[in-house]
């Protein structure tokens, strides 16, 4: 069947379709100020905003195309009218190239119906402060306090100077959103003096609405202002509205014109399938990569058939990795059959089962030496002998991404060109440089939309490998990997073994609660790989007795229990794991709802009043809990009555999201049904009320997956689910009736994407238990039979 043709990565899109492609063009350097706001003249006569505290220069992220004029590092603005907004973020289904222009749009006062995005590369005026506080311990800072905040001098330089925007944990409006709104004042308040010099009025006399600056009944466009605009100097600091942006509609209309204020950007593109993806690319010229792995251990490449390759149609090349055999081909499939014939194999060493991966958590959490990771109160040390200790368990989970590692590589005179989708551009950049022997500045990425992630795309094996063939075939090179060398090489969200153990009072209530976590120390490993770029096995052997914090998020419950210990043994699994959405509160709050349960069950409490008795020291929690039971209608989950609850905090006390849940759940011949979830969160303001709502119910319906199913068992360091098919995902005859609150807060807004995997889990296993009576440990809730 013929392909039909796409538009190619080098043209920009229609501005109808709100997109912008990147063009193949040299970067321009732009001086930034001390003041880390406003900085010297860009391209275009327009102002780089950035944050920063001491002179700095940048390639400019956002130059302008013919007839526009930049006047910032978020918007450029064309003689038609179009606001072309910056988003340095992975799209990756979460809505984010929607969120930052609609951030940019109102505070600028700007049409919606005039704004197109551009996806730009990594710059240090895109800096993603809040999220390399957040990994300063997974960058092996020796004193963690010296840089473990947003404002921080030393972590700010860091992150400016390693141009990290990486896209995870939900930070990019806590990130983005005040530059963004520093972008949209500046250029407002640079069209607006362009305006009142025609007028001979003061500037400040000027409004912006719907893409006009307006002063009285005298009106002009932002298209026939542009140009002059861009040659202003913006005040210092810029006008902000007084509102922070949330959600209401835009500037100048009412919010009847329209259901959604602010619909998505990227939705038309996704519909008629003009958004290009990764394995969208096409060069002239390219030829297409398939490739093979070795089993989950020390494998290395040892022999292959090369001769039974030679001569097949299509083929162009074969290339040989330390640990992976690729074929070149004119099209995917030529190539992925060539592998196929010449059949290679690998040498291993003690090859991972999840029989070994079973003994050695369960050893390590019945015998090994705990590290105390945080504490409340007096700790554990009035737990002489616990009132109760239960065993849960988290076999090891898949990512479930419907796109596949793809990436696309050219090398030419020294210049390596990448395009794919990463969360972490920068870092895959300086790999894919280092593979080569290149410097940096000798390697360009173009940022592509993921067709999925999951934090998947935390990961670059894939560009590294690309990169190689690309150097070998002289020729530009698209690789793909198979669903089979995907789930291969994925590094699943890590497997632990737990035993919770409490002190009770009188009555159930909780005095001293203890939680124990055995499993390797995942995101320790995650960093040595993503920072100081260390192959698979060396990040794991550097990391085998580090006790990892990150691990245990979540743990440290949110009520009001005096004392609190939180303990990690690190065990070695020789199985590499990763970071997976929702992440350690995935399966902490699994252990901490599902122990809270059992002990509201054995002292005959009823689940909801006794978890609201316990929350006096967080109401906005309590408050979650009362909306989720109402939304519900909870009958007390009573036997029989099919009903459990669940509840967390994720982020600090002051601004971090709370979720409350009512699942309903059934089991029968079929195996079990979710029936409803009703949820009730508290995300402080929000910014775009559909988004969130998409948000959460992706993450609901996420957090069923990963409650019922994508668990992922090997042997001979196999995975045993080879297909998306195998993972027990959700279909859409399995989805529940869904039920959401979003509770009006005036905190400070918090990402609703993570959130809502957290409480699925432990809200079904608590249903489970009131319609059969039996209490299931361990994820996913089927693999040990119902």
């Amino acid at each position: 069947m013929a392909r039909r043709a796409r538009p190619s990565p080098t043209s920009p899109h229609d501005f109808r379709t709100g997109w912008r492609a990147n063009e193949d063009r040299p970067l321009s350097r732009i001086s930034v100020s001390r003041r880390g706001l406003l900085a010297g003249a860009a391209v275009g006569g327009g102002l780089l905003v950035a944050w920063m505290l001491l002179p700095r220069t940048y390639d400019s992220p956002l130059a302008p195309l013919q007839g526009e004029q930049a006047f910032n590092a978020w918007l450029k603005i064309g003689r038609d009218g179009v606001v072309t907004v910056a988003v340095p973020q992975l799209e990756m289904g979460q809505g984010v190239t929607t969120l930052l222009p609609q951030v940019v749009a109102m505070e600028l006062g700007a049409d919606w119906r005039q704004i197109a995005v551009e996806l730009t590369p990594a710059s240090g005026a895109y800096a993603n402060f809040p999220l390399a506080a957040r990994w300063a311990p997974l960058r092996g800072v020796a004193f963690p306090q010296l840089a473990d905040e947003p404002d921080d001098y030393f972590l700010k330089r860091w992150a400016e100077t390693e141009r990290f925007n990486a896209t995870a944990e939900g930070t990019s409006l806590a990130a983005f959103e005040m530059p963004c709104r520093l972008a949209g004042a500046s250029a407002r308040a640079m069209l607006a003096m362009a305006a009142a010099d025609r007028w001979g009025i003061s500037w400040e006399e000027c409004e912006a609405e719907l893409g006009f600056i307006v002063h009285g009944e005298k009106r002009l466009s932002f298209a026939e202002l542009a140009e002059e605009a861009a040659s202003f100097s913006p005040p210092d600091p810029p006008p902000l509205r007084s509102q922070p942006p949330a959600e209401r509609a835009p500037v100048g209309r009412d919010a009847e014109e329209a259901e959604v204020p602010f619909p998505r950007l990227d939705m038309p593109s996704k519909v008629d399938g003009s958004l290009l993806f990764a394995g969208d690319v096409r060069l002239p010229g390219m030829v297409y990569a398939a490739i093979r792995h070795g089993p989950a251990d020390h494998a290395e490449l040892s022999s292959f058939e090369r001769e039974a390759a030679v001569g097949r149609q299509g083929l162009v090349g074969i290339v040989e990795g330390k640990r992976w055999l690729a074929a070149v081909a004119t099209n995917w499939w030529a190539a992925e059959r060539a592998l196929d014939a010449m059949e290679p194999r690998f040498s291993v060493e003690n090859v991972v089962s999840s029989g070994r991966i079973d003994e050695a958590l369960d050893h390590g959490v019945r015998r090994g030496e705990p590290q105390r990771i945080a504490e409340r109160g007096e700790g554990d040390d009035l737990m002489v002998k616990p009132d109760l200790a239960l065993r849960y368990d988290v076999m090891p989970a898949a990512h479930g991404t419907i796109e596949t590692a793809s990436a696309t590589a050219r090398l030419t005179n020294g210049r390596l060109e990448l395009w794919l989708a990463s969360q972490a551009p920068e870092r895959a950049r300086a790999a894919a440089a280092k593979a080569l022997g290149l410097s940096l500045g000798d390697v360009v990425l173009y940022p592509m939309s993921a067709g999925g992630s999951f934090d998947r795309r935390l990961e670059h094996d894939h560009v590294i490998e690309v990169a190689l063939i690309a150097r070998e075939i002289g020729r530009p090179v698209q690789l793909v990997w198979s669903r089979w060398q995907e789930q291969l090489m994925l590094r699943p969200r890590p497997p632990v073994a737990a035993v919770l153990s409490a002190r009770l009072a009188p009555g159930g209530s909780i005095n001293t609660f203890r939680a124990r976590l055995a499993m390797p120390s995942s995101a320790l490993e995650f960093g040595r790989r993503l920072f100081d770029n260390q192959t698979t096995w060396a990040a794991i052997d550097a990391v085998e007795d580090e006790p990892d914090a990150m691990a245990t998020e979540g743990l440290m419950p949110a009520y009001g229990i005096p004392n609190v210990a939180i303990d990690h043994v690190p065990v070695s699994i020789a199985l590499p794991t990763g970071r997976l959405r929702g992440n350690a509160h995935g399966y902490t709050c699994f252990f901490v709802e599902s122990f809270i349960d059992e002990v509201a069950q054995r002292h005959q409490q009823e689940p909801l009043s006794f978890r609201i008795a316990m929350l006096g020291d967080d109401l906005r929690l309590a408050q979650c809990l009362q909306h989720a039971a109402r939304l519900g209608e909870w009958g007390g989950g009573a036997a029989g009555s099919s009903q459990g609850l669940a509840c967390h905090r994720m982020g600090d006390a002051q601004t971090g999201g709370r979720i409350a849940l009512v699942a309903t759940a059934v089991a029968g011949e079929g195996g079990v049904r979710v029936e409803k979830l009703s949820a009730a969160v508290d995300i402080g303001r929000v910014v775009n009320r559909d988004i969130a709502l998409q948000q959460i119910e992706g993450g609901l319906l996420y957090g069923v997956g990963l409650a019922l199913g994508s668990g992922v068992e090997y042997d001979g360091g196999l995975p045993l689910q080879g297909r998306l098919a195998a993972l027990d995902l959700p279909t859409l005859a399995d989805s529940p009736e869904i039920r959401i609150e979003l509770i009006d807060s005036d905190a400070e807004p918090f990402d609703p994407g993570e959130l809502p995997v957290a409480v699925v889990a432990p809200a079904i296993a608590n249903a489970l238990f009131s319609a059969t009576g039996l209490r299931l440990r361990r994820l996913p809730l089927l693999s040990g039979g119902l």
